[in-house]
């Protein structure tokens, strides 16, 4: 049971570096296009790609922190962690749906 406590505490930590990862590679990429925009060029469809792409790490993440619970939750499966985990992922499942909505609308997945 231990190994499955290490397990989740790592997946939980690959999800909140792969978040933080992103953040970390959108912030470059709005320098860059806000160093463009400042040069006069316009940016509207390289600022939905920034904001597509920050939202890809984001459920990217999610899904990772996700899996984490369900792992959690495989270790002591008592009513009160299962409803822990149901409220979790529902909640966790309305933002991946909504982000996932937006960026699928934007139709952007691609860069320049």
């Amino acid at each position: 049971m231990v190994i499955f406590q290490y397990l989740s505490f790592i997946t939980a930590v690959m999800g909140v570096a792969v978040i933080v990862w992103g953040v970390v590679v959108t912030f470059f990429e709005l320098l860059y296009v806000e160093s463009k925009r400042i040069r006069g060029q316009h940016i509207a469809q390289k600022w939905e790609f920034v904001r597509h792409h920050l939202g890809f790490y984001i459920l990217m993440g999610l899904e990772f922190m996700i899996a984490a619970d369900i792992i959690m939750t495989l270790i002591r499966p008592s009513l009160q962690e299962i409803a822990i985990l149901g409220s979790m992922v529902m909640i966790r499942t309305v933002i991946s749906y909504f982000l996932d909505k937006e960026m699928a609308q934007g139709h952007v997945y691609g860069g320049d």
